[in-house]
C-alpha cells in the first residue's frame, strides 16, 4: 500500500493504483456498497472480481473504494476485497458520514456520492456503478432525495451507470439533474434507461455513441471551466433486461411492503432491492450483475479515451 501525501487524511492507494497514478494510466473508480449491501458472500466477491477483471481487460486499472478501520482505501488488493466481501455491519457511507467513519476509525462502504468524493480527491475522473440514487417516489411527502444528485452537480467525475434506479421517480430525478446543470448522456440510445430496463419511457437529454465522443465532451467542459460531474447512462444489454412493464409490477408491490413495514431512510433502497430479488426469483440480481459489468467496460473505455 502507498500512503497518501496528506498528513491529515488517512488514505492509502493499493499498489496497482499507485503504479497507475505514477505512469498516468487510466483508472476507473468503483463503489463498495454493492459488495457489502448488494448481495451475499460469495456472490458479491465473484461479482467484484469480475468487474475489476473487465476494467483491466479494457486497458484501465480498477480502484474499488472503501473505508476500512478508518482508512480511506483507493483500490483494494484481493485479500482486502475478500475481507470486505465477508464483512457484516459495514456502514453505508455518503457525503454526510464519510468523514465520520474515517474520524471514528469505522469500516464503511461508499455509495455513489462518497465514491465520487474519494475519486475526485485521488485524481480519478471516471467511476462505474450500477444505478444512481435520485428522487424517491412520493418525495413531495417524504423529502427523500439522494445525495447522489447534489454530488453530481458539484464533483467533477464522470459517472457511468444504467440510469437511475427504477424504484425512483425518474422524471423528477431528471428534472433535478437538469436544474443543477448536470449533463445526462445516454450511450448509443436516445432513450433514458431505467436500471433493469433499457427504456424508462423518457427521452434522453443527450446522446453520444462512442467513448471517444464522451471523452471529448468532457474535455470541452474542462476547457470552458464548467465544474461538476457528468452522468453517462448505459442501457443494460438487451439479452439481460427485464421489461419496464414487468418491473413496474414488482416495484409497486415492493413499495407497498416498505410502507407496511415502516421502512425509511437509507434502509429503503436495500429493502426494495431485496424484495424485488425475491419476487423475480433472482432475475433482478442477474440483470444487476450484467449491467454493472457492462458499465465497467464502458467506463474503462472512456478512461482510456481521456488518457
Amino acid at each position: 500500500m502507498t500512503k497518501s501525501f496528506s498528513p491529515f487524511l488517512p488514505m492509502e492507494y493499493s499498489n496497482e493504483v499507485a503504479a497507475a497514478k505514477a505512469r498516468n494510466a487510466p483508472i476507473v473508480a468503483l463503489e463498495s456498497t454493492i459488495i457489502t449491501h448488494g448481495m451475499p458472500y460469495p456472490g458479491n466477491l465473484e461479482m467484484a472480481r469480475s468487474v475489476e477483471a473487465i476494467i483491466r481487460e479494457e486497458g484501465a486499472v480498477p480502484a474499488t473504494i472503501a473505508v476500512i478501520d478508518g482508512v480511506l482505501h483507493i483500490g483494494l488488493d484481493d485479500a482486502k476485497l475478500e475481507a470486505l466481501s465477508r464483512t457484516s455491519g459495514a456502514m453505508k457511507l455518503s457525503r454526510a458520514d464519510l468523514a465520520f467513519a474515517i474520524a471514528e476509525r469505522r469500516t464503511g462502504a461508499t455509495t455513489v456520492a462518497a465514491t465520487m468524493i474519494a475519486a475526485s480527491r485521488a485524481g480519478i475522473r471516471v467511476f462505474a456503478t450500477g444505478g444512481i440514487g435520485g428522487v424517491h417516489r412520493k418525495a413531495e411527502e417524504t423529502f427523500d432525495i439522494s445525495a447522489d444528485l447534489e454530488e453530481l452537480a458539484r464533483t467533477g467525475v464522470i459517472v457511468v451507470c444504467a440510469g437511475a434506479k427504477a424504484i425512483l421517480d425518474i422524471p423528477k430525478t431528471l428534472e433535478v439533474l437538469e436544474t443543477r446543470g448536470v449533463p445526462v448522456v445516454t450511450y448509443d440510445s436516445d432513450k433514458f434507461p431505467a436500471f433493469w430496463s433499457r427504456d424508462s419511457g423518457l427521452k434522453s437529454p443527450l446522446m453520444l455513441n462512442s467513448p471517444a465522443a464522451i471523452a471529448n465532451f468532457q474535455t470541452m467542459r474542462d476547457q470552458l471551466g464548467v465544474d461538476g460531474g457528468m452522468l453517462v447512462a448505459n442501457p443494460v444489454p438487451e439479452k439481460n433486461e427485464i421489461a419496464r412493464e414487468e418491473m413496474e409490477i414488482y416495484i409497486t408491490r415492493a413499495l407497498e411492503n416498505a410502507i407496511r413495514d415502516e421502512i425509511s431512510g437509507k434502509a429503503v433502497t436495500p429493502y426494495l432491492l431485496d424484495s424485488i430479488f425475491r419476487m423475480t426469483d433472482g432475475r433482478s440480481l442477474e440483470t444487476n450483475i450484467a449491467l454493472v459489468e457492462n458499465n465497467a467496460r464502458l467506463a474503462a473505455e472512456i478512461a482510456v479515451a481521456l488518457a
